[in-house]
């Protein structure tokens, strides 16, 4: 009987190392167990890079290698406390240093326009900054040179010394609609590089007193701090604005987020790459809106036109007899309906051409030719 149990033990253990073999070397001779609980799993799409319906993945993978985060430091000095001066005081404690340089940090985001290192970015972005470093997608930093800036646009151009970098694809403004789908992308709160989707809203969008001037794209997709001077994509990654501001009561998205079209930013970032500097037209003026009680008051058939609340002596609207209380109806044939339109219309002339200004004074119709002049430079005021 123990020989009969000795023998069954060794077969066992014989069939168990066989079975162990054979599931670890050859588990086809075995066939598959059934699984646990019936699963349905999707294909993969190709290798798992390819286009997916409803997916913006490759106007993301077209766009992301462009956008760019900026770094910003400024350095502030503490001013000594009044009490330092009182010769008492320093004649028992002795001298005091001069106050200790604190930096202040800022981040936003940029857009690579050219393959020898021209970034686009929004002017609050590096503002009053001492020194300005720029990371790109692939992790390498580069310290930046501002090239120029143009504060009425919010807009500057930066410059790193790099070659051979992922230059953004300009998009057709023309071509773009509202309820296009775009993309928003930058570092929103420094967390890192972010692809936010939404449409566009409205466009043309201005009288917000963001800047002087105002031509905005408007887009719900949510843009936060940081994502300032990033890019506005279409759905081929093709850039189509510059994300500049928000509409927000807490300081994060709501769906109303404003970017500077593709068109301005082109004419303007030729100008300062090319200039240093951004020419407009200027002839002088200062204008108000014309509301309907003005109107009333003045005996005006309707509320369209800017009306000329001044005139600077000696400028080139002086010069060609505008007087303050004239309603300005056309520059060059194009109507002026409000103070706004009439500033983008002459910013838009060259300096020095004459240009036919259609004006109406008191209850007649006046045209003068006004010789145009350069827009002075924005002044900055420095704390």
């Amino acid at each position: 009987m123990q020989r009969l149990w000795l023998i069954f033990a060794q077969t066992v253990t014989i069939a168990v190392a066989i079975l162990f073999v054979v599931t670890t070397l050859k588990p086809e001779w075995i066939g598959q167990r059934p699984a646990v609980v019936a699963l349905q799993e999707a294909p993969l799409s190709g290798d798992g890079e390819g286009r997916a319906p409803g997916s913006y993945r490759d106007a993301s993978r077209a766009a992301l290698p462009s956008v760019v985060h900026i770094y910003t430091t400024q350095e502030i000095k503490q001013q000594r406390h009044p009490l330092f001066e009182d010769p008492i005081f320093r004649h028992f404690f002795g001298d005091r240093p001069e106050g200790q340089a604190q930096r202040n940090s800022g981040l936003g985001s940029g857009v690579i326009v050219s393959a020898n290192g021209y970034i686009l970015t929004n002017y609050h972005v590096i503002e009053a900054a001492d020194d300005i470093q720029v990371s790109l997608n692939d992790g390498h930093t580069y310290k930046a040179r501002v090239v120029g800036s143009d504060p009425e646009s919010d807009l500057a151009i930066l410059q790193i010394k790099a070659e051979k970098l992922p230059a953004i694809t300009f998009g057709q403004m023309d071509s773009l609609r509202v309820g296009d789908v775009v993309l928003a992308i930058g570092n929103p709160f420094g967390v890192g590089q972010t692809v936010t989707m939404g449409i566009v809203s409205a466009l043309g969008r201005s009288h917000l007193g963001i800047n002087t001037f105002e031509n905005f794209i408007q887009t719900d997709a949510a843009i936060n701090p940081g994502n300032s001077g990033g890019a506005l994509v279409d759905v081929n990654g093709n850039l189509v604005g510059i994300n500049t501001a928000i509409y927000s009561r807490t300081g994060g998205s709501h769906g109303i987020g404003f970017a500077i079209p593709v068109s301005s930013a082109k004419s303007i970032m030729e100008q300062i790459i090319q200039n240093g500097t951004v020419t407009r037209g200027w002839i002088g003026v200062e204008a108000q809106e014309i509301t309907a009680e003005l109107a009333e008051s003045f005996g005006l058939p309707d509320t369209e036109g800017a009306l000329i609340a001044g005139v600077v002596r000696g400028s080139p609207a002086d010069s060609a007899g505008i007087r303050p209380g004239d309603v300005l109806l056309a520059v060059s044939g194009k109507a002026v309906k409000d103070p706004q339109v009439m500033l983008d219309l002459i910013a838009a002339l060259k300096p020095d051409e004459r240009s036919s200004f259609r004006l109406r004074r008191d209850k007649t119709i006046v045209e003068l030719p006004v010789k145009i002049g350069k827009r002075p430079p924005m002044r900055l005021e420095k704390e």
